[in-house]
């Protein structure tokens, strides 16, 4: 079967139509409430789901996504669960796509070929690591194509241009641009640079471009949709989570809002 990133990005472009990507911790506030809200998050029109394994030491993360990391981790939050939780989706026919979100220690830990194999036959359609480097790595990259999984690689704002034609070359799926310099958060404004920097990548490649890192609110998911492929949401989703307490309904109310807002309307 095709790769369902490869898929929901062709079929957005021929269709003309923006893609929301949305951000979650796994395990918080627990495996069942991600579980629950993936599926909340697919009915209301979210296009890829990125599924971030909790990490004692990010390098990305803002104290937003640090905060729900570091709990789910003293929830004792594991490795594997993320590819049990995944497989159950797939049982339950859910089929948006769905990237895994880690830094490389724990790659490296689990074992390369015991990672892609997880991930096939959980039913991921790919991984986001960023803090490896696409010039650092031949094998891990070799073994995700060879089970026909995505490795997306980020655009930074300090990236040069020989640099982003390298990224753009290796990175499959999609491209993730980082908005802003810094880590992940909730933002009251963006970079003013965004559309040099979208510019920039769009003369290295045709691959889809979407765009992270600060993207906090309907105004601005609609802003950057506008000049770019579609936006991913993490921070402001994790805020979301925590001021529900334990409720799906605000989480769910503010995904809609959000997927309007990136697919057409403010």
């Amino acid at each position: 079967m095709k790769n369902r990133l490869v898929r929901k990005i062709n079929e957005a472009h021929g269709k003309k139509r923006k893609l929301f990507c949305a951000y979650l911790t796994l395990g918080f506030p627990s495996i069942s409430y991600t579980e629950k809200l993936i599926v909340a998050l697919v009915k209301v029109g979210a296009d890829i789901i990125e599924l971030g394994f909790p990490f004692s030491d990010p390098l990305a993360d803002g104290p937003t996504i640090q905060f729900s990391s570091e709990y789910a981790l003293r929830h004792g939050v594991k490795f594997d669960r993320a590819f049990q939780l995944v497989s159950r989706l797939r049982k339950r026919g859910v089929q948006v796509p769905i990237l895994f979100f880690s830094y490389y220690n724990p790659i490296y830990q689990k074992g390369y070929k015991r990672f892609t194999q997880a991930l096939k036959k959980s039913g991921f359609d790919g991984v986001i690591i960023p803090d490896l480097p696409p010039e650092e790595d031949r094998e891990l990259p070799r073994l995700l194509r060879s089970k026909g999984l995505s490795l997306v690689y980020l655009v930074t704002p300090t990236s040069t241009s020989k640099r982003i034609k390298m990224i753009t070359q290796k990175s499959s799926g999609f491209i993730y641009l980082v908005s802003l310099k810094g880590v992940t958060g909730v933002r009251k404004k963006l970079d003013a640079n965004v559309v040099f920097h979208v510019c920039r990548i769009r003369k290295a490649t045709r691959k889809a471009v979407l765009i992270g890192f600060g993207v906090s609110n309907p105004k601005q998911a609609h802003r950057m949709s506008r000049i770019s492929d579609g936006v991913i949401v993490g921070s402001a989703f994790i805020e979301a989570i925590r001021r529900a307490r334990g409720r799906l309904g605000p989480v769910v109310n503010f995904a809609k809002r959000m997927v309007s807002a990136t697919k057409g309307s403010k």
